[in-house]
């Protein structure tokens, strides 16, 4: 068999760009069990901060939905019904409450749009997936000199815990390509589900007692390793390593030993209602086995909502590939009915249960697809302008925030720089975005630079 030529390597397909196949490539092998080959146990895992003095805020959770790889703002939340055909693309388009207009993609969260935030007017930076994900979890571009935080840890490191679960958890893993703690310690680091919901048996790895030992033997095996620390201690150990590690094996405990904290962790108790209106049976196209298949979105999302509901400060969850260099409309097809149900689903829900107002609901994605429609029925990256999706937390109720050019390649008006969302995302959870923390012991950086507060999008 020959080698393939560096071309045919970098040649985009169905499965979108080599950028995007290796950011998928990643995660999968994280799926696959390093950290648990490594021998990191739950307890190492485990993400514990102490607790901040905050402002009240207007949300307490922040659950994000991130779509890898870069959603078509055009065939979503951003359609050009008047633009000639290589620019609006094929899809028509589904009218809102308000009179503004989403792609036919999305009728069910058009019917939820007076609950909604749409910004038409994001501006990124890097059209690369990798860089692009990373600015858009941490604010900073990556750079050699410093590694910087996600958003979930900054989260985690100024507010804490909020209860007996971990304050950022990932569903099902987190992103590899979108940074981790940074100069933070890596006790504010996502905890990784390692499993998916949306999956038959879903159960969180290492997240139960072992066969055959009782309540009563973990009980003592916590005193005897309290004893064995107490020994280090007095050999005059580094006392911060030991308190770090007590955080972590108190937080094991707790999520093994506490009814709440376990039931969190499962979807036991939802109805078959709260199934369907998440969109639980919602198929796109047909697999490669000629079946069509749900994708497994409702459960991740209704995980989320329940985690949030026991305290977890900040959810991300996973969804799609989104990296439609070829047949834009497939993809779409493919992908968007469980997208479209699981979104107003969620809306809905929270609304329900009371839980929009404290709850930020947030649609993201690493940048959008360029205006024209390229020789192989897809669209390839661009940042210079793209939407995302807000609902609940303080955030306007139905609002359409700024607006793209006739052909949705740059900003009309109310250009908003991915900074100052995030700043406003903070301002929201009661974080100054410009407070300034401490890297390599000495060196003062602030959790946003250059972010500003865009109050038009609040209530």
């Amino acid at each position: 068999m020959k080698n393939q030529s560096p071309l045919s390597q970098d040649r985009p397909d169905s499965r979108g760009c080599a950028g995007f196949r290796a950011i998928a490539n990643r995660r999968a092998v994280l799926q696959a069990g390093v950290f648990g080959a490594l021998g990191l146990s739950l307890g190492d895992l485990l993400k514990l901060e102490a607790r901040a003095q905050a402002p009240g805020p207007r949300a307490l959770s922040v659950i994000q939905l991130h779509l890898g790889g870069g959603m078509p703002q055009q065939e979503s939340f951003d359609p050009k019904p008047e633009a000639p055909v290589e620019y609006r693309g094929s899809f028509g388009i589904a009218k809102t409450k308000n009179g503004e207009v989403f792609s036919e993609n999305f009728p069910r969260t058009s019917a939820v749009a007076d609950k909604l935030t749409v910004v038409r007017s994001v501006v990124g930076r890097i059209p690369d997936h990798a860089q692009a994900t990373y600015h858009l979890f941490t604010g900073y571009t990556p750079t050699a000199v410093i590694d910087y935080p996600q958003m979930g840890a900054v989260v985690s490191h100024e507010l804490g815990a909020r209860g007996e679960l971990p304050p950022y958890i990932a569903i099902p893993n987190r992103n590899g390509f979108a940074g981790g703690t940074g100069f933070l310690s890596s006790t504010y680091g996502a905890f990784e589900l390692n499993a998916d919901p949306g999956q038959a048996g879903f159960k969180v790895r290492d997240f139960s007692v072992p066969d055959g030992v009782t309540t009563s033997r973990l009980d003592r095996r916590l005193a005897a390793r309290k004893i064995v620390e107490n020994q280090i201690r007095q050999l005059e150990a580094d006392p911060t390593t030991l308190d770090t590690m007590d955080d972590f094996y108190k937080r094991a405990y707790t999520l093994l030993t506490s009814k709440k904290a376990r039931a969190a962790f499962t979807l036991d108790g939802e109805t078959e209602e709260t199934m369907q209106l998440y969109g639980r049976d919602v198929v796109g196209l047909k697999g490669p086995d000629n079946k069509f298949h749900p994708k497994g979105l409702a459960e991740r999302l209704i995980l989320a909502r329940r985690l949030v509901e026991a305290g977890t400060r900040f959810v991300t969850v996973s969804y799609g590939e989104w990296d439609s260099h070829v047949d834009v409309r497939k993809s779409c097809l493919d992908q968007m009915p469980a997208l479209d149900h699981a979104i107003a689903g969620l809306v809905t829900d929270l609304d329900r249960r009371g839980m929009l107002d404290t709850t930020l609901f947030w649609v993201t994605t690493e940048f959008g697809r360029t205006p024209k429609v390229n020789g192989t029925s897809g669209r390839d990256h661009w940042a210079r302008c793209y939407s995302m999706l807000l609902a609940g937390g303080g955030f306007a109720r139905g609002l359409i925030y700024g607006a793209s050019d006739a052909t949705a390649a740059e900003p009309a008006r109310d250009a908003i720089p991915l900074e100052h969302l995030l700043s406003t995302i903070y301002h929201q959870l009661g974080i100054d975005s410009e407070k300034e923390l401490v890297a390599f012991g000495t060196r003062p950086i602030e959790i946003v630079k250059y972010g500003k507060l865009v109050k038009g999008l609040l209530a």
